[in-house]
């Protein structure tokens, strides 16, 4: 019985020291960092994993972002600390055939892909003011639809460095299953 008002007294001589409008300073507590997939963003994103895209063409993502428009679903990922490089994939529904892909989707000096869906071609944009150069892969995928792979290069950049990433982009392109949307 003793103890337990020694330490009842304690409680009411420690619990008194405090002023009642006194506040006490609380660190703030460390950031919690989640690495969510690439496809918890919903949309094309749906079709990309942040692993294979690094093992695909050796460039780490860790943040995507969705959009949707009608039959039409994108992805862009990026590096969180940095707005470039990013990578852009687009995927729409479409009922065109391989000859009018072939002649009205082609764009003007872009190169055949073989192997990639239906049709494919390859594309670099050269560098424009604020903006690296473009690696480009469109495709009529088996399915019927239509996909491109975009990928922007830092400002800086010669269109030579995205001529040497468009193979890394159909490798990628050839892992994308636009079944899956």
């Amino acid at each position: 019985m003793r103890g337990r008002l020694c330490l009842a007294g304690i409680g009411l001589l420690l619990g008194g020291c405090a002023q009642p409008d006194e506040q006490v300073a609380v660190p703030a507590p460390d950031p919690v960092v989640i690495d969510a997939p690439a496809g918890s963003a919903g949309g094309a994103c749906r079709l990309l994993d942040f692993a294979l895209v690094e093992e695909a063409t050796g460039v780490r993502f860790d943040v995507a972002a969705a959009s949707e428009q009608g039959d039409t679903h994108s992805c862009v990922i990026r590096a969180e600390q940095t707005a470039v490089p990013d990578l852009t994939l687009s995927v729409s529904e479409t009922s065109i055939d391989l000859a009018a892909f072939k002649a009205d989707l082609m764009p003007k000096g872009a190169r055949a892909v073989p192997g990639l869906g239906r049709a494919a071609y390859r594309l670099t944009v050269a560098p424009a003011q604020k903006q690296g150069p473009v690696a480009e892969v469109g495709w009529l995928a088996d399915d019927g639809r239509l996909a491109s792979l975009r990928y922007t290069l830092p400002v800086g950049q010669a269109r030579t460095d995205a001529e040497g990433f468009t193979p890394k982009l159909v490798t990628l392109a050839k892992q994308v299953d636009t079944r899956a949307l």
